[in-house]
């Protein structure tokens, strides 16, 4: 049985209490799974209702179970053995059976059994279930990281351990590393959190502090300077009496049992993981995850996960949290095994597919995505891949919807740099670019370099595409409202007429385009004095608009101010 400082006990009393009530003192059932996240205390809890057991049940024996493999497990039954004196020269499987027939028995009186680390399922059903004993005068604690190994050992008898509360781990903290170092309770909480008040994790950072002489605050200035600083603080070992021997320390070596028994046993879920480590840890909704081939699998994958304790689903719906420790452990993992650029390639191509385009109706799904694909274009290992330029377009598009006209440059203007560095002057996508770029620059009020981006690239098109195709007719479009926007009313409403002319010919009535260049032919009218005209055209759009879109559609209602304000400019002009 490992030893354990007092020190580690500090906060548990409401979990003690709860697992004296149902075993001892209520006494209503023979067998509890306690489970939780890896390094959540689990085995630390255990100990304690052990020695409490001691302390107040003095006539109940106690049996201290191991179940990291058969063997371990086989060794444990043979000590029990030895220590009853009830084998007789029996092999190894007799001896199970023995040490079981005999708890069975009216004869071993009370005893607790504490079957520790129960973490493989395998292991546990299929070969160790058939030796736990069971006893009216007996009780069963048997504690694992797996949900599902808690649920299949104890059915609704199951208690999932939770991470401490503040108090908690303030006090916990200060057990190890004294009040001097702590810098004030601001800097203790907010290590606190960051480090999700997982015992383990504290306890690293504790030993850590102490053994460099430091403060709350050096440690939390390490865990921000930059990743590889912070996945070294996570990585690193440290001496701890509490638990067993050989068993490593660090969160992340702790947490990489956990992550290989996962892709030992549920692949899709291993793969869900790694692709969730590099995507913001909040709010992760489920439509962004890779599809796997049935609903029932991502189903069960995720209940995987979750079973862990490496994800948290809210509210029991279809969004994820996921701690940056487990984040940073994951990754860490993937490093490991030299797969970060390939994980990250395949989170970037899945992302830049399923991000949506700006349309107004799914500004929802956008703003859900955004924060995980931004996350994913930080990543350095993402620079050379072209879908990383797609989903760049993509997120500069929605930002420029949602009115961040300053950011949709800074991505449209890394967008433009890759394609000039990969695309000859009339590629499609390279003009597409300085498109988009011009159009962010006129919504930041960088005019003149609008109009500058533009005729370039009308210049392009004009002298490369027919006149009625899309495109030369698009830049032709976004020249003339720069024009407009430049005070150049003559060249906005010259070009814009050209436009309208086109698309009247070669487009539908209620095509949005072709409604878009009439919309903005008006306003190039009122502001070059051809009020009549302006009006003419802006109640033709309206008139469509309003039999062709719902009635909170943006384009709809945009082309109601604008006749509005244009009436009402009317009518406060008149004599």
């Amino acid at each position: 049985m490992p030893f354990l400082e007092n020190r580690y006990f500090t906060g548990r009393e409401s979990m003690l209490e709860e697992l004296k009530q149902k075993l001892f003192i209520q006494a209503n059932t023979e067998k509890l799974a306690l489970f939780g996240l890896g390094g959540i205390g689990k085995t630390q809890v255990a100990l304690q209702l052990a020695l409490w057991v001691k302390e107040y049940i003095s006539d109940c024996s106690i049996f201290w179970a191991p179940a990291l493999s058969l063997e371990s497990f086989k060794q444990v039954y043979w000590q029990i053995a030895n220590e009853l004196q009830i084998h007789q020269n029996v092999s190894d499987e007799n001896v199970m059976e023995l040490v079981q027939g005999h708890l069975n028995s009216d004869k071993a009186g009370k005893w607790l059994l504490i079957i520790d680390n129960a973490d493989e399922i395998g292991l546990v059903c299929d070969e160790l279930d058939q030796y736990f004993p069971s006893s009216n005068k007996g009780v069963t604690l048997l504690t694992t990281r797996s949900r599902e190994v808690a649920v299949s050992f104890a059915r609704n008898d199951i208690i999932e351990l939770q991470k401490m509360t503040t108090e908690e781990g303030i006090a916990f903290l200060t057990k190890i590393i004294g009040e001097d170092s702590l810098c004030g309770q601001e800097s203790a909480m907010r290590l606190l959190e960051e480090l999700n008040l997982l015992p383990l994790a504290i306890a690293q950072a504790a030993y850590y502090i102490s053994r460099n002489d430091g403060t709350t605050t050096r440690y939390l200035e390490l865990m921000h300077k930059t990743e590889e600083d912070r996945m070294r603080l996570a990585s690193r070992d440290f001496r701890d009496k509490t638990r067993y021997r050989k068993m490593p320390n660090a969160v992340t070596a702790t947490w990489f049992i956990s992550f290989n028994q996962v892709k030992s046993s549920d692949p899709s879920a291993a793969e869900l993981l790694e692709f969730m480590s590099f995507l913001e840890p909040k709010a992760i909704p489920r439509s962004i995850l890779p599809t796997l081939t049935s609903e029932e699998e991502m189903d069960f994958s995720i209940g995987t996960l979750c079973g862990y304790g490496f994800l948290s689903r809210r509210d029991k719906g279809d969004i994820f949290d996921m701690h940056s420790l487990v984040q940073l452990s994951t990754r860490v993992w993937i490093e490991g095994a030299q797969k970060t650029q390939q994980v990250i390639a395949t989170a970037t191509q899945h992302i830049e597919e399923c991000f949506p385009s700006d349309q107004y109706t799914n500004r929802g799904t956008w703003r859900e995505y955004l924060p995980h694909a931004l996350e994913i274009l930080k990543r350095e290992e993402s620079k050379d891949l072209s879908e990383r330029y797609s989903l760049l377009s993509k997120v500069g598009d929605c930002v420029l919807a949602d009115g961040r006209a300053k950011e949709s440059v800074t991505f449209f203007q890394d967008v433009c740099v890759w394609n000039e560095s990969n695309c000859d002057e009339e590629h499609p996508d390279r003009l597409a670019s300085q498109h988009e770029l011009a159009g962010a620059y006129q919504s930041n009020g960088q005019t003149k370099q609008a109009v500058e981006l533009l005729e370039h690239v009308v210049a392009v098109r004009e002298r490369t595409l027919d006149e009625e195709h899309p495109d030369r007719l698009a830049s032709q479009h976004e020249l003339a409202r720069v024009y407009q926007s430049n005070g150049q009313i003559k060249q906005a409403v010259e070009l814009l007429e050209h436009v309208v002319a086109v698309r009247e010919r070669t487009l539908d009535e209620e095509h949005p385009d072709r409604l878009a260049s009439q919309h903005v032919l008006a306003g190039a009218y009122q502001s070059n004095g051809q009020i009549k005209q302006a009006v003419e055209l802006l109640k033709h759009v309206v008139a469509v608009r309003e039999r062709t879109l719902d009635e909170e559609h943006p384009d709809r209602l945009a082309s109601q101010r604008s006749l509005q304000g244009m009436k009402q400019s009317i009518e406060g002009g008149s004599p």
